[in-house]
C-alpha cells in the first residue's frame, strides 16, 4: 500500500515543474546558508518561511524541506575547507574532512561528503516513508528517564572526539556542561552564574559558541602562524572515487540507519546523530584506527547520519505533531499556518499531501546530489583565495552569523570570547569538540535528570526500571568500561616492554 501511495505522490510532484523548481531553489539556498558559519538550516527555514505564504502549501513546504536538507549538507563544506563547521551537525565531519583537505584532497573530501549525504538522506527518506508511524510510536515511548539515558550515552562519545587526550577531553566536556548551567534554572527558575550580566539570564547561545570555537579560533591560529589554506590540486577530480564508495558503502548504510533512528527521537537532532555515527565508527574500527587524520570513513559516517536524521526528524513531526528538532519546529509552524494539523489524524485526512511530501523529500536528495556535485569545484577553489583576503571575510561572516540568531551584539562578544578560549585550548592541546558536545547535551541532560527525579521522588532506580533507559544506561556503562580499558592498554604494553 505504501509503495502505491509513494508512486502516486511521486507522480504528483513530477507532474508540476514548479514544485521541482522550488525543491531545487530550497536546496541551493540551504547549501549556501549552511556553508556560512553560524547561519544554520533553522535560520534559512525561518527566513524563507514568509515567502511560502502566498504559494501552494506543497510548494512552500517542499522548498523548506530543500533548505533543511541543503543546510545540513552545506555545513560540511566550510568544515572541510576552512575547519569552520557551518552547522553543529558538521563538527564530526570536520575531524577527518579538514585533514584530508590539508593533504590537497579537498575535492575528494567534498565528493565523499556529497555522496554520503545523498545515500544517507535517501535511506532516511525511504525509512520515513515506510516506517513513519511505527518509529513515531517508539519516539512516543521516550520520557525524561529515556532522554537522560540517551544524553548519558551521548556523553560517552567523548572518547570518539578526544583523540589521544581523553583526560583533557573529559575536562573540556565538563566545562561545556558547566556553560549550560548559566542563566535561569530550568526547574526552579532562579538565576545561576550570571555575575550580574543581564544578557546571560537566557543562557549562552549555541551558535556563538560554535562560531567562536571553530571559526574565530581558526582565524587567530592562522593569523598567528601565517599559514596558507590548503591548495586544491590542479585537475583534481571533484567526484567521489569508485574505490572510496566501495570502501565506505557499509559505513554509509549503517550510519544512515543510526541517523534516522536518532533523528526520529524528538529533541535529539542531526548533530547528535552525527556524533553517534562517528562514535560507532570509532568503536568498530578498533583502537588502531586512523580516524582524525583524513580517513574517508570519518567523512562518510557523520554525513550519512546527519542527512538521514533530517528525514528521521520529520517522523515525529508528521506522525505525532511533535517536532524532532528546531528545523522541524519551523516546518510544523509552516504546516499550521497553511491550515494543517500534523499528528495521527493527518495521515488519514491528508494522505495525498503526506505522500507527495514523502516523494518531495526523496527528490530533494537527488537535487542535493546534483547541486553538490555541480558546485564542488567552485567550493574547493575557495581555499585558493589569498588568506589576507579570506581571514577578514571569515571573521566578518562569523560575526554576522553570531549576530543573526538574536540580533544581539552580546552574541558577537560571546563568539570572540570563545574564540579566545579555543585559541588557549589549542595551545595547551585541549580538544575543542568535547566542549561543544557538553554544551549540546548539557541542557537536555540536566532538564531530564531533574524531571526524572521529580517523577520518582528522588529514586535513581527509575533509570533501571524502564527498558529503554536501562538499555541506554547499560550501553553507556559498557562504553565507559571499554574507554578505560583502551586507555590503560597502551601503558600496560609499555610496562611490559
Amino acid at each position: 500500500m505504501e509503495l502505491f501511495n509513494i508512486f502516486h505522490g511521486m507522480a504528483t510532484v513530477l507532474s508540476e515543474p514548479s514544485i521541482l523548481m522550488y525543491v531545487f531553489l530550497g536546496v541551493i539556498a540551504g547549501v549556501f546558508v549552511g556553508a556560512l558559519p553560524g547561519l544554520t538550516a533553522t535560520t534559512g527555514c525561518a527566513l524563507l518561511l514568509p515567502f511560502t505564504f502566498g504559494h501552494d502549501p506543497l510548494q512552500g513546504i517542499l522548498m523548506l524541506v530543500g533548505v533543511f536538507c541543503g543546510g545540513i549538507y552545506g555545513g560540511s563544506l566550510s568544515a572541510i575547507l576552512l575547519k569552520t563547521p557551518g552547522t553543529p551537525a558538521a563538527v564530526a565531519t570536520m575531524m577527518d574532512g579538514f585533514p584530508m583537505s590539508e593533504k590537497g584532497q579537498a575535492g575528494r573530501a567534498i565528493g565523499l561528503a556529497t555522496a554520503a549525504s545523498f545515500i544517507g538522506g535517501t535511506i532516511g527518506a525511504l525509512v520515513m516513508t515506510v516506517l513513519a508511524p511505527k518509529l513515531a510510536q517508539l519516539g512516543l515511548a521516550f520520557g525524561p528517564p529515556e532522554f537522560f539515558a540517551l544524553t548519558l550515552f551521548g556523553l560517552t562519545m567523548i572518547v570518539a572526539v578526544s583523540g589521544d587526550n581523553l583526560v583533557r577531553g573529559v575536562l573540556a566536556a565538563a566545562i561545556g556542561l558547566w556553560i549550560t548551567t548559566v542563566g535561569f534554572d530550568p526547574i526552579a527558575g532562579s538565576s545561576r552564574y550570571t555575575f550580574g550580566i543581564r544578557e546571560l539570564l537566557g543562557g549562552v547561545e549555541l551558535i556563538p559558541i560554535l562560531v567562536g570555537l571553530f571559526g574565530v579560533t581558526q582565524v587567530f591560529m592562522r593569523v598567528e602562524k601565517l599559514l596558507v589554506f590548503p591548495k586544491a590540486i590542479a585537475g583534481e577530480r571533484y567526484f567521489p572515487r569508485r574505490s572510496d564508495l566501495l570502501a565506505t558503502k557499509w559505513t554509509a548504510v549503517k550510519s544512515a540507519l543510526i541517523g534516522v533512528f536518532v533523528g526520529s527521537v524528538p529533541g535529539a537532532g542531526c548533530d547528535i546523530a552525527a556524533f553517534a555515527a562517528y562514535s560507532e565508527l570509532k568503536r568498530s574500527e578498533g583502537p588502531d584506527n586512523t580516524l582524525g587524520t583524513g580517513n574517508p570513513k570519518g567523512i562518510v559516517a557523520p554525513e550519512a547520519a546527519n542527512n538521514a536524521a533530517t528525514a528521521g526528524a520529520l517522523i515525529p513531526m508528521l506522525s505525532l505533531g511533535v517536532p524532532g528538532d528546531a528545523v522541524t519546529a519551523v516546518l510544523l509552524g509552516a504546516l499550521t499556518i497553511h491550515g494543517f494539523e500534523p499528528g495521527p489524524v493527518f495521515f488519514t485526512t491528508n494522505l495525498d499531501l503526506i505522500y507527495a511530501l514523502f516523494a518531495g523529500v526523496i527528490l530533494a536528495q537527488f537535487a542535493l546530489l546534483i547541486v553538490g556535485l555541480s558546485l564542488t569545484g567552485l567550493f574547493a577553489r575557495l581555499i585558493q583565495i589569498d588568506q589576507r583576503i579570506m581571514m577578514p571575510v571569515i571573521l566578518f561572516l562569523c560575526m554576522i552569523g553570531s549576530y543573526s540568531m538574536r540580533y544581539s551584539l552580546f552574541d558577537m562578544y560571546v563568539a570572540l570570547a570563545f574564540g579566545c578560549v579555543g585559541y588557549v585550548f589549542e595551545k595547551v592541546r585541549i580538544p575543542l569538540s568535547p566542549l561543544l558536545l557538553g554544551v549540546v547535551l548539557g541542557t537536555l541532560s540536566e532538564q531530564n535528570l531533574r524531571r526524572s527525579l521529580i517523577m520518582s521522588h528522588g529514586d535513581v532506580r527509575i533509570f533501571l526500571q524502564r527498558p529503554i533507559s536501562l538499555g541506554l544506561t547499560l550501553a553507556a556503562l559498557i562504553a565507559v568500561v571499554l574507554m578505560v580499558l583502551r586507555t590503560r592498554r597502551p601503558s600496560a604494553g609499555m610496562r611490559t616492554g
